[in-house]
């Protein structure tokens, strides 16, 4: 796909680290390529006392998920997070995809009767 989702990483009271914005670079850019209807993934990583928290919010078309997870270590927390958007993305995706099937056999068509 040519266009990408928009990444955003905030990192509020830890150091800014380069290698994690990469790997949430990567991962989100897999999502967005697995999942169209995203356009924007938000991460937020904050400390809190003996470790991390970090906040996600994907938001697209007729797509909004958040989570949030607690680690030791920031990459650890982030691959948690995207973890958890990933399987909840999965669901939204597939009710939509799988409503549609599920009220076409509902009701099927009426037969015809030929004279």
């Amino acid at each position: 796909m040519s266009r990408s989702a928009s990444v955003v990483v905030h990192f509020r009271d830890v150091e800014i680290d380069e290698t994690v914005r990469e790997v949430v670079q990567r991962r989100c850019d897999h999502l967005a390529d697995e999942f169209h209807e995203v356009s924007r993934f938000e991460l937020t990583i904050a400390e809190n006392g003996a470790g991390v928290t970090v906040h996600g919010h994907a938001t697209g078309k007729h797509t909004d998920v958040a989570t949030h997870a607690d680690g030791e270590a920031v990459r650890a927390a982030s691959d948690q997070v995207l973890d958890k958007i990933e399987r909840q993305l999965r669901k939204v995706h597939d009710k939509r995809i799988f409503a549609r099937r599920r009220e076409a056999q509902r009701d099927p068509p009426k037969r015809r009767e030929t004279l």
